[in-house]
């Protein structure tokens, strides 16, 4: 049921094409990108460990497609434009249904509001990685980290307000509030509320401050007969640095603050405290020719920091060599490797490790 639904959409998409050739306004697009993958190296215990970015038992192997999107954007008028994509996407290694597709964007941009900011409502990516996601330029290889990590949703149903705040445009700002997620229904009164500022002091420099704070019920626990403030405040800074588009590195990091978290320190014993976690991402890419661009990427990501809380940090590489056939078409040899700090009860995970190539293309 759910491959002829997504036919019936790509149907829908077809006629909306097709009325839009006449249409100088419309514009239909989108891209897809997928892989043959062979997991190498998996730990019979994988299944028990959570916070991991690489699933799938060892050996299994196969074609997938990871993320389609089709997109329509239409603009109304010179103050006013909207975006409607669908998406379609499985996760690497697992035999999820394939062809399920999802609405990804529907939003109504409205420019220059007031001078040199715009107005956006509906369901839109929020400001949490949106430029670090761009200057890393793979995506068809992995999300950034805080995306992969799930630290925020990638996107989120509300309102923003985005622009210049000088002339040059050199400092930018990005504010929303939202409902927290625009996959889920909405069905409490808790919200999102984000801040981004972006600076460029110069072409090759790119520098953000990122802030954002969940609302959230309070949680009742019963191991300590109370209940606490469960509301989450995430703070990131992301800089990259770019040479004539020859290459480019960046640097990004996040501080996740959830309060009054439970941590079970002893079979028996409970401590109600604030839970820090961490990110740290690293990456960057080398253009040796017009042809053939070299990929490379580190993250660490340590869910919680607390001493009482150990064995949940994780380390994940990422490296390949993209052979960009077409600006619109790249193939890339690549290889995952996550390792896994030792759990408290003291048996060490083995490292899991996936090659693939991954095909990239775009269209229309």
């Amino acid at each position: 049921m759910k491959f002829v639904s997504f036919i019936f959409l790509l149907i829908v998409l077809a006629f909306v094409h097709v009325s839009a050739q006449s249409e100088s306004n419309g514009k239909f697009s989108g891209l897809m990108f997928g892989d043959y993958f062979y997991n190498i190296s998996r730990d019979s215990l994988i299944d028990d460990l959570s916070n991991k970015a690489l699933d799938g038992e060892k050996d299994l192997n196969g074609f997938q497609f990871r993320r389609i999107y089709f997109t329509y954007d239409y603009k109304i008028s010179d103050q006013f434009s909207t975006r409607f994509r669908l998406e379609s996407q499985t996760l690497i290694g697992v035999n999820n249904t394939i062809f399920t597709a999802f609405i990804k964007d529907a939003y109504l941009n409205w420019k220059n509001i007031f001078e040199g900011s715009n107005f956006i409502f509906g369901i839109q990516p929020p400001p949490t990685y949106a430029v670090s996601e761009d200057f890393w330029s793979y995506r068809s290889l992995d999300r950034t980290i805080m995306d992969l990590r799930r630290i925020a949703s990638s996107r989120d149903f509300g309102a923003s307000l985005k622009g210049r705040l000088n002339s040059s445009g050199s400092i930018k700002y990005w504010l929303m509030y939202g409902n927290g997620n625009a996959f889920e229904s909405e069905g409490d009164r808790f919200k999102r509320a984000y801040a981004h500022i972006e600076l460029q002091p110069s072409e090759a420099l790119k520098l953000t401050l990122y802030s954002d704070y969940r609302f959230k019920p309070k949680k009742e626990y019963t191991q300590v007969a109370q209940s606490y403030n469960n509301d989450a405040l995430t703070s990131a800074l992301f800089i990259g640095y770019q040479n004539d588009n020859t290459f480019r590195i960046g640097a990004e990091s996040f501080l996740q603050i959830t309060y009054n978290d439970l941590i079970q320190t002893e079979e028996t014993d409970y401590l109600v405290q604030n839970r820090n976690g961490l990110g740290v991402s690293l990456f960057g890419w080398y253009k040796f020719t017009d042809l053939l661009v070299g990929v490379g990427r580190y993250d660490y990501y340590d869910p919680n920091m607390s001493a009482d809380f150990k064995g949940d940090s994780r380390n994940y590489f990422i490296l390949g060599l993209s052979f960009i056939l077409h600006e619109k078409v790249t193939i890339t040899p690549n290889f995952l490797l996550e390792t896994y700090e030792t759990p408290v009860n003291g048996i060490a995970i083995d490292p899991s490790l996936t090659g693939r190539i991954t095909f990239y293309y775009e269209f229309l």
